[in-house]
């Protein structure tokens, strides 16, 4: 009978391992952000210092284990047999949505997810011998352990958002944008008590409960943390200082990179615990059980495991172990770098293409601020509005400074990493296991509000992409109580069959999301690279612009063609594919548009009145959009909702219908990419035949109409196909004049 537990424990070490990868590849955000937005150094060098920082935190993290054994249940409450399966019930469900969850790149929160799984595994297992033996739920669930967790994180959002935006709107005002003047008079300021702080709570807070918590600093900052502080900005004040007056050296990113290691010691040792604290309880409670197994043959599910509320001492080759394993994620993992986009594109400081939309909630709240700053300037003298406002702006960037500006700069950066690694060490002292994700992320948006990221064209946006971001937590909540509870069910009843089909699930599903990931990447790689806005010079500017849109206009065709065979064969699986390319088409072509002025930044003075025909240009492609967007999603609808089918004659006048305008559009694009424009009069009387045979289809159709041959829904999307047929025909003509106009204009002008 023992034999199957320790099968159980080999599977949760080996779901350990893989549950180590996927949340360094989750987590991996929270710490490198900072550091990688405002190019602080080198990427290599930027992983070197994070890298030992997790295997420092690693080593500090034995305290935090107790949240697995203790944390959110009573363990005196469940048999030994029972809360082996609760703990591989956590460990699969983690995998699967953590995995889940990284491959979308969506920024979850590890903490969140364990805590929840923790509680729907132990609720469910709770409520399975409560069907038994009755009683009530909360004898088994430590609430108030559970709910201080809970409070703690929840409480976090705004605490760290708060002391984010403070901090920041204080060192920003006293350095402003302009470093440059201010950097020689505050930077060893700032410096020294950036690293004062931070040494003070990695002595002090992240070594208080590790191996090296009897070292003789260690003991001074726990018994005089006020004169360990003074005397370590003093240090590093001198040292700053010096290194001011006498290299070229910017303390600056020193402090950055002291951030990111602090912050990734902060992070590995508080959330250490969400990767391996439940095999490591499982191991503790598998050697409690097995001691009394061979003293007093105690069977498994008649032995209580009182003993688990106990301390319990990890040993450190585990930490050394999952420390290794977590860098070596660090540096090889291609998913980690999927979850920094969030956080670096809402928080940077530049505008252009938001990735998220509006919601009325942005809005309101936006709205909200801005009347709060209307009122507070009728109260506030106009001469300190002008000195704050002098403070906080930004200097003037020509193009190519703002092409190669980084997201945000050095001083931003020290704040985030600053303020987070001090917030979660505090947690970690305290064995609260804080979200770093929270922490670190709303300390991102805080700095953010502060120092003016959020202005009147990019507010709205960046405050949907935080409450999404936020709502996803919750949903994380939801989702990892809820799969917990229904997992720890299916292990109960389906036993040793059900734990080979859930890990086999799990192993499955790690594998599938890496593939998806990496054809996701492929085809991302591929989309972009034409649409890359780096490798545009003014050199290449009109050849690139004419890439871009010969590109996007190719694609016109295959929608057409997938469209009308959906609808003439009613299958829904072309017609979706085809409203899904043309999806594709306007998410693209907008973009095209928001990056119009970088294409006029990059526009010498003597070729800036190309740029006109270029936005006519682009104007004319997102009516193409709209038209080819419209057509697929109509007729994606029309199936979708069982409507009548067309007529044999209606679908042999379309098809004959498409395959001209697919014909004429296939021509126009040839003339756009081979620059060749001797045929524009020919597409023009093609273009007046076209018009005149998509009217004549449309009496015919109303005829139908009259006689009462067809439908309502079917004379209806019938009738607006062939009117985005015409807007087809139109627009690409349209589109062809203009980029005619565009590529003469060179020729024109750089004689000027």
């Amino acid at each position: 009978m023992e034999n199957i537990y320790i099968i159980f424990l080999v599977i949760l070490f080996a779901l350990a391992i893989t549950d180590l990868v996927v949340g360094v590849s989750n987590d991996a955000v929270n710490f490198l952000v900072s550091a990688i937005g405002s190019r602080s150094a080198p990427f290599w060098l930027i992983m070197i210092v994070a890298s030992f920082g997790i295997l420092a935190g690693a080593l500090s993290s034995d305290g935090m284990m107790e949240v697995a054994r203790k944390g959110i249940f009573n363990p005196g409450e469940y048999f030994f047999s029972e809360i082996i399966i609760i703990f591989m019930a956590v460990m699969i469900t983690d995998i699967i949505l953590l995995d889940l969850f990284n491959t979308f790149g969506f920024p979850t929160s590890t903490t969140v997810s364990l805590v929840f799984e923790l509680l729907g595994a132990a609720v469910g297992m709770a409520v399975i011998k409560i069907a038994s033996n009755g009683g009530e739920v909360t004898d088994y669930i430590n609430s108030s352990k559970a709910i201080t967790i809970i409070g703690g994180i929840l409480l976090s959002v705004v605490f760290a958002f708060s002391v984010g935006a403070l901090v920041q709107y204080v060192v920003r005002f006293v350095f402003s944008f302009n470093t440059k003047k201010t950097y020689k008079y505050f930077g060893a300021i700032w410096g020294g008590l950036a690293l004062s702080i931070i040494t003070y709570f990695l002595f002090a807070k992240g070594f208080k409960h590790s191996f090296a918590h009897d070292l003789a600093l260690v003991q001074w900052a726990l018994e005089k943390p006020f004169m360990f502080m003074l005397y370590s900005f003093g240090v590093w004040l001198v040292i700053f200082q010096l290194l001011i007056w006498l290299t070229k050296i910017n303390i600056f990113k020193i402090v950055v990179l002291a951030g990111t290691f602090a912050l990734a010691m902060a992070f590995a040792g508080n959330d250490l615990v969400n990767f391996i604290g439940v095999p490591l309880a499982g191991f503790s409670s598998w050697d409690i059980w097995n001691d009394a197994w061979q003293l007093k043959g105690i069977a498994a599910d008649q032995f209580p495991m009182d003993d688990l509320a106990k301390k319990v001492v990890v040993n450190p080759i585990f930490l050394v172990i999952a420390g290794g394993i977590m860098v070596l994620t660090l540096w090889t993992s291609k998913k980690a770098k999927n979850v920094t986009e969030t956080s670096i594109n809402l928080s940077r400081q530049d505008q252009g293409q938001e990735r998220f939309g509006s919601t009325q909630v942005s809005r309101s709240l936006v709205r909200v601020f801005i009347n709060t700053s209307n009122l507070l300037g009728f109260i506030v003298p106009k001469s300190v509005i002008k000195g704050i406002e002098k403070r906080f702006s930004k200097p003037k960037l020509t193009s190519k400074e703002r092409k190669e500006a980084p997201a945000f700069d050095l001083i931003r950066a020290s704040v985030n990493l600053v303020v987070a690694s001090i917030i979660i060490s505090i947690a970690t002292s305290y064995k609260l296991p804080l979200s770093t994700t929270y922490v670190t992320f709303m300390v991102a948006m805080g700095t953010s509000l502060s120092d003016r990221a959020w202005g009147r064209e990019s507010a709205v946006y960046r405050v949907t992409g935080v409450i999404s971001v936020i709502g996803g937590w919750f949903i994380t909540a939801f989702v990892a109580f809820s799969a917990a509870f229904v997992v720890i069910a299916i292990l109960h009843f389906g036993g040793m069959v059900a734990v080979v089909l859930l890990v086999g699930l799990a192993a499955f599903l790690f594998i599938k999301t890496k593939i998806i990931h990496k054809k996701r990447k492929a085809k991302a790689e591929k989309e972009n690279k034409y649409m890359d806005e780096e490798s545009i010079t003014n050199n290449n500017v009109f050849e690139k612009c004419t890439e871009k849109i010969s590109v996007e206009l190719s694609r016109v065709p295959k929608i057409l063609d997938e469209s009308l065979e959906g609808l003439t064969n009613e299958n829904r699986k072309p017609a979706k594919s085809a409203k899904k390319l043309s999806e594709e088409l306007k998410k693209n072509t907008k973009r095209i548009k928001y990056n119009i002025y970088i294409i006029i930044g990059i526009l010498k003075q003597n070729f800036i009145h190309s740029a006109q025909f270029y936005i006519q240009e682009v104007d004319f492609l997102r009516e193409v959009a709209n038209a080819s967007n419209f057509i697929s999603l109509r007729i994606f609808e029309h199936l979708d909702n069982n409507h009548e089918g067309l007529l044999d004659e209606q679908s042999k006048e379309l098809n004959q219908t498409k395959d001209l305008v697919k014909d004429y559009i296939i021509r126009i694009n040839g003339v756009i990419k081979n620059s060749n424009f001797d045929d524009i009069a020919f597409l023009n009387d093609e273009k007046k035949m076209l018009l005149k045979k998509i009217e004549e289809i449309k009496i015919i159709q109303l005829r139908r109409v009259k006689t009462g041959e067809v439908s309502t829904m079917n004379s209806t999307l019938y009738l607006n196909i062939l009117s985005e047929y015409k807007n087809l025909v139109l627009y690409f003509i349209r589109i062809v004049k203009a980029q005619k106009k565009f590529i003469k204009s060179k020729e024109k002008w750089k004689t000027y």
